[in-house]
């Protein structure tokens, strides 16, 4: 039988940077998916690596996340929330930022240009459901994966309102299987599950809402799936106390999620069953 294996990035605001390290990591073992699947912040790193899908591209990656800061992603403006407050507008932060983010930092411009296939995972905005987006404007395609409602704004693609991936009731897993992988290697980007107190902030509150609901999600589709394709997890990071709204650690979060794959790795992770590790919920 004909093996595909698919890298699967889940989202997380900041805390996508977590994946990065696994990446590297993955690389360096020379495990190599056939395709590539990502919703939310996972949509960036899943576009990154399927444009450049080698330990340099991954370098190049890691670079992006430890020099990114909060106003290149999410830069409040007063008059924004002065607009939403008037009801002059549905949403608190332009993407305007991230836009140009990712137009500077990916080399190629159409999905279907990738090096790897690429799929990016949104929802849309008015049924819920999954759109899986595998053609078209790359960056467009990020956009609406990651735009968080409430605070980015939707993305039009073929005459449909997409917000981000998380927000519909599958994951990126789901979507790898419906694409034809056998092999699925997730890469979570996990949840702060030792924070002591919620994350300040309407944005804050609503990113670490969201990494709530992709854990959850992950958890099931982890359980569901497993009987029909084999899925290895590579371990979050656990205890974390880093918000997804705090872009100040990615550097660290990178190295320290390096080590732990590298250690399960080392330890035969991708030939153990699958388990969500500690994307299930726990106390500190």
């Amino acid at each position: 039988m004909t093996t595909r294996t698919a890298f699967v990035f889940a989202g997380g605001g900041s805390l996508g940077a977590v994946e990065v390290g696994m990446l590297r990591e993955l690389v360096r073992a020379q495990v190599r998916p056939d395709l590539v699947v990502g919703a939310s912040a996972g949509a960036i790193n899943a576009a990154f690596f399927a444009g450049a899908p080698h330990a340099q591209g991954v370098a190049a990656l890691q670079g992006l996340w430890c020099n990114i800061q909060r106003r290149d992603v999410m830069p409040f403006a007063f008059m924004s929330l002065l607009r939403v407050l008037m009801g002059r507008q549905e949403h608190l932060v332009s993407n305007g930022a991230l836009r140009r983010l990712l137009q500077r930092s990916l080399d190629y411009q159409a999905i279907e240009d990738a090096v790897l296939p690429l799929h990016v995972v949104a929802s849309d905005r008015v049924t819920g459901t999954e759109v899986v987006l595998s053609r078209g404007p790359v960056v467009d395609a990020v956009l609406a994966s990651s735009a968080i409602p409430g605070v980015f704004p939707p993305i039009a693609i073929e005459g449909r309102e997409l917000v981000d991936g998380g927000v519909c009731s599958n994951t990126p897993i789901a979507a790898a299987v419906q694409l034809g992988a056998t092999d699925i290697v997730v890469l979570p980007a996990g949840f702060a599950c030792a924070l002591q107190t919620p994350p300040r902030g309407w944005i804050g509150q609503s990113l670490h809402a969201l990494s709530l609901v992709v854990a959850r999600q992950l958890v099931h589709d982890i359980a569901h799936f497993s009987s029909q394709v084999r899925i290895c997890v590579v371990p979050a990071l656990c205890p974390l106390e880093v918000s997804s709204y705090d872009y100040g650690h990615c550097a660290a979060l990178i190295e320290r999620s390096a080590t732990t794959t590298r250690n399960w790795l080392d330890s035969g992770g991708l030939r153990a069953a699958a388990h969500p590790g500690p994307l299930v919920f726990h106390q500190h």
